[in-house]
């Protein structure tokens, strides 16, 4: 069995690197297999804890009679588990498709998941991705939580079924926030979102963002993520509630960076950036 491999920067920020599109974002794998090739599930597991980036996808061709609209198959894994739901390497399996060939981007794709029916279209250098909106549900800063944040900085919290939300007041309580894994770990979902309205005397601002946020994910192998598209879907409904904008920009603050065009509906959302090709290869 071979299979091509491409690595991918998602979600790309040319302000947060020296080295233009490259470095920044974040890194998913994406795996092609050959068409007879079937891959279990343990395989695809064994190769995404042995990449080590937060996720590797597993692209496989739908049969369909519509030619002109290419349908795949789309599964995520992180180094632990499967996951229902990624942005990232949902935008890099779209950019792995065009640049290999296997798709012109003359028309959208559509990735057959976990969570239904995704899209990605594609204009110029952008890649645009429809996902299902996935509002909070206010409620109390769970318990393992209450050490990691002063009272005064918190202004909403709540939950999904994949992510407890925190908003804070400032930009720089973002930035500046130092995770305890154990805590994040301790509490009862997958993984912890922070965000806040970027401040209007910083770059950031200048820069054409909306909001700033950071993604914490140790129940699922991923301590910060450098780049969440999934995070949008329910951060993205929020700021365009609080700030009444139907556009959004927002910056991922992790050490990679990472930017979005966000366009909230009323059940999904659209969230839009660039990839960039670091290497490709095959596994033998």
């Amino acid at each position: 069995m071979t299979a091509s491999l491409t690595w991918v920067d998602a979600f790309t920020d040319p302000l947060a690197s020296s080295n233009g599109k490259r470095f920044s974002g974040n890194q998913a794998a994406v795996c092609l297999p050959d068409p007879d090739a079937t891959l279990s599930d343990e395989f695809m597991q064994s190769l995404a804890f042995e990449l080590g980036l937060s996720e590797t996808a597993f692209v496989t061709p739908t049969p369909t009679d519509a030619p002109a609209a290419p349908d795949f198959d789309l599964r995520w894994f992180t180094p632990t588990v499967e996951v229902d739901l990624c942005g990232h390497a949902t935008l890099a399996s779209a950019h792995a498709l065009r640049q290999r060939g296997v798709v012109d981007g003359t028309v959208p794709v559509t990735f057959h998941t976990r969570s239904g029916p995704l899209r990605a279209a594609f204009d110029g250098d952008s890649i645009e991705l429809d996902f299902p909106a996935d509002p909070f549900v206010g409620g109390p800063l769970p318990a393992p939580l209450t050490s990691q944040f002063d009272g005064s900085d918190v202004i909403a919290c709540g939950r999904t079924g994949f992510y407890t939300v925190v908003v804070l007041a400032t930009e720089a309580a973002v930035r500046d926030f130092r995770p305890d894994l154990a805590a994040i770990a301790a509490v009862d979902n997958k993984a912890l979102l922070i965000t806040a309205a970027t401040a209007a005397t910083t770059a950031t601002a200048t820069a054409g963002a909306d909001y700033v946020l950071r993604v914490f994910g140790p129940n699922v192998g991923i301590d910060e993520d450098p780049a969440t598209g999934s995070a949008q879907c329910s951060a993205g409904p929020y700021w365009a509630t609080a700030l009444g904008k139907v556009d959004l920009v927002a910056l991922q603050a992790s050490p990679r960076g990472a930017r979005f065009r966000v366009r909230p509906g009323p059940d999904r959302v659209r969230i839009a950036g660039t990839a960039t090709t670091v290497f490709e290869g095959h596994l033998c």
